[in-house]
């Protein structure tokens, strides 16, 4: 076990739960940060090695602010926790579904990561990895490319959210520069998970996409920051 300590979001299942699982492999004492705490047990168990619960309802200020006050030091931020509710195109999808997909996927990312800021900084290699999509790059979204077929207004509001949560990595990564940290986003491509139901039925490795994040969490101190990165560690254009 080394003195490295991470938290992922959202880790008691999908690709949070590998994640946690590879980080600890890697001897890190791991957080596995869950709304429920049951599952989140679950989680832990299956992790095993130097895992902890950590409940964590990323959309509630108080949650968020009592598990903050429970970490005394972290190393590295996965922001892995994400939804898709529903796979409508802007015109069909409510303002209502827009406004939960944005509470999750980027409103939550600014809450968790400015709440864990102070036990962050007192790292000496502090990380950042946010878990996008390669369908937030608006580049890819009107061309060619290795991930999915481009043209569709498909999926409005959780495409969109990602497309800011990559500004926001960009945004952070310039702001954290000077202080020695690295924040990257993650394309993890589409996996086998509840995310909803074409990610469902697809047969992608949840393991695979995870090794991804996990390369961003363990980046040298000559590593890439405010960069956007495939699964298997090829650029993503924003």
């Amino acid at each position: 076990m080394n003195e490295r300590t991470a938290l992922i979001t959202g880790a008691n299942k999908g690709i949070g739960r590998h994640i946690a699982g590879q980080l600890a492999a890697e001897g890190l004492t791991v957080y596995v940060g869950s709304r429920d705490a049951e599952r989140g047990q679950r989680a832990v168990e299956e992790v095993g090695g130097g895992a902890r619960l950590l409940v964590l309802d990323v959309t509630d200020a108080d949650s968020v602010a009592r598990a903050a006050a429970r970490v005394e030091r972290l190393d590295v931020l996965v922001n892995n926790a994400g939804i898709a509710p529903t796979l409508a195109p802007p015109t069909g999808a409510t303002v209502e579904e827009f406004r939960r997909t944005y509470e999750t996927n980027v409103f939550a990312v600014v809450a968790v990561t400015n709440a864990f800021l102070p036990v962050l900084r007192r790292s000496p290699h502090p990380r950042i990895v946010n878990v996008s999509s390669g369908t937030g790059s608006l580049t890819w979204s009107t061309h060619p490319n290795p991930q999915f077929a481009p043209g569709s207004g498909g999926a409005a509001a959780y495409r969109s959210s990602k497309t800011a949560l990559n500004a926001l990595t960009v945004c952070y990564a310039q702001t954290l520069a000077a202080e020695g940290f690295k924040v990257n986003a993650l394309a993890p491509g589409l996996r086998a998970t509840d995310l909803n139901p074409r990610a469902a039925a697809s047969d992608g490795d949840p393991a695979e996409a995870a090794r991804g994040a996990v390369r961003l969490a363990l980046l040298a101190d000559d590593g890439p920051t405010g960069g956007f990165f495939s699964w298997d560690g090829t650029p993503v254009p924003w």
